[in-house]
């Protein structure tokens, strides 16, 4: 069985680092189980930041499942997913219902379980328009994003060069920025999935407010643990955290 890991707003694979990796030494299996840890790209970002972001979450969600299914990878699939990913994961295991085993969602919101205002705390909205006014100023989007989501900052200078290499490499246009906001900000899901859920959330996330994944978890009845001091990024911030929650959630299954 592959897990699947979906990033967020303009993210891509590669800001993962070696997440991918931690993960599948992290999981329980016996010796005869391979763990297939894959990374997606959502169109407009990554590999494909050439090509139009849709305007849905559905139709990132349907992106997702054709690119597995390309690689020769079929369902049923269990999805670590953050942010934007994490709405992307949620529609396409409540749509697909037989394809997703189980999700674990990071920081993710949703309507109508917060508000504009919890899903997108004020004090980021002149940080985010400044960015988006010097777009292509690689290292001062990244230095803004970086101060936005992460709050462990022992390598914030490697981090910065890492990113702003990315963003070079494989640039995001501020037209897919537009159209990946415009999806997140109108994405509402009133049921959830049937498969186990597991929402790992930040109490120091400065970009969403905590409360969002506090209520998808108590309105799902899922599992939810609480990093204490992590920020909106939290794989970035505790990767070891992170793994070690999904491995014994698995494992208490």
């Amino acid at each position: 069985m592959s897990w699947v890991l979906l990033r967020g707003l303009t993210r891509e694979a590669r800001h993962w680092g070696n997440f991918a990796d931690q993960l599948a030494s992290a999981l329980p299996g016996s010796p005869l189980e391979t763990t297939c840890v894959v990374t997606l790209d959502l169109p407009g970002n990554g590999v494909f930041h050439k090509e139009a972001s849709p305007p849905s979450v559905a139709a990132m969600a349907d992106f997702a499942r054709t690119q597995l299914l390309a690689r020769g990878l079929p369902p049923p699939y269990r999805i670590v997913a953050m942010s934007l990913g994490g709405m992307v994961a949620a529609d396409w295991a409540l749509r697909y219902s037989h394809e997703v085993d189980r999700l674990v969602l990071i920081n993710t919101s949703m309507r109508p379980l917060g508000s504009v205002t919890e899903r997108l705390r004020p004090g980021n909205w002149l940080p985010l328009a400044m960015a988006a006014a010097r777009w292509g100023d690689a290292p001062y989007v990244e230095r803004t994003i970086h101060r936005l989501t992460c709050n462990r900052a022992s390598q914030h200078d490697a981090d910065i060069a890492a990113w702003t290499h990315i963003r070079q490499d494989t640039p995001v246009s501020a037209a897919n920025a537009r159209r990946q906001l415009q999806a997140a900000a109108a994405f509402a899901m009133t049921a959830p999935p049937p498969c186990p859920t597991l929402v790992l959330s930040s109490a120091a996330d400065h970009l969403v407010h905590p409360r969002c994944s506090a209520r998808l978890a108590h309105a799902w009845q899922a599992a939810h643990h609480i990093h204490p001091w992590a920020g909106h990024d939290l794989p970035h911030d505790d990767a070891d955290w992170v793994c070690r929650r999904i491995a014994d959630w698995v494992d208490d299954s």
